[in-house]
């Protein structure tokens, strides 16, 4: 029997008909593999420069001032939370976006994996965001005193939009999680209507 070409295909033939482009979208994920690679290389790019300045604070030790050995320990403090950053996009990432890793029940599953998704993520991601920004902005005003002296790296218009932007950064975490609470309020709700 044949079929004209207004007659729609059945359900089954279309589902079978469509196989290999749904098999190709979804297999383009792995497409991903490279970025999360080459966030490990950014890492061990990110442990060589805090071997460095580990290394530049210990030769100094005797050196430095209070203040220049506090501003040492910023950075290094700085170095591991874009590390602990770099982490989370890539386990995170990866275990949302492209593959499980299977790691439950394994002594070093990390306690944020069991329960990761997108709407996690973007929240510990701004919470790690902000950290690093409050690591950066406690810098500036530890270097502030040297504002009017001239001898300072910051002026008090780059102070005064470090601040502004360190504000914005918090303002969009509360942002996003807002929103990520009343989906889940949304997505309860329709739970529940489902049920009664």
């Amino acid at each position: 029997m044949s079929m004209s070409p207004e007659t729609p295909l059945p359900p089954k033939a279309l589902r079978t008909a469509l196989r290999p482009i749904p098999m190709l979208i979804f297999g383009s994920r792995w497409l991903q593999l490279p970025l999360y690679v080459g966030l490990i290389v950014a890492q061990c790019v990110y442990v060589v420069l805090f071997l460095k300045e580990l290394w530049h604070l210990f030769l100094h030790a005797f050196d430095f001032s209070e203040q220049q050995i506090m501003l040492a320990v910023l950075g290094l403090i700085d170095v591991v939370m874009i590390s602990n950053l770099l982490v989370m996009v890539i386990v995170g990432g990866y275990e949302t976006f492209v593959s499980r890793l299977n790691l439950q029940g394994h002594p070093d599953e990390p306690e944020w994996l069991s329960h990761v998704n997108a709407s996690v993520l973007k929240i510990k991601l701004a919470m790690a965001i902000i950290g690093i920004s409050s690591i950066h902005l406690l810098r500036t005003f530890i270097e502030a005193g040297a504002l009017g002296s001239g001898k300072g790296n910051y002026t008090e218009t780059g102070v005064m939009w470090q601040t502004i932007i360190h504000t914005v950064f918090i303002l969009s975490a509360m942002g996003i999680a807002y929103v990520d609470r009343l989906s889940t309020l949304a997505t309860e709700e329709a739970r529940h209507a489902v049920k009664h």
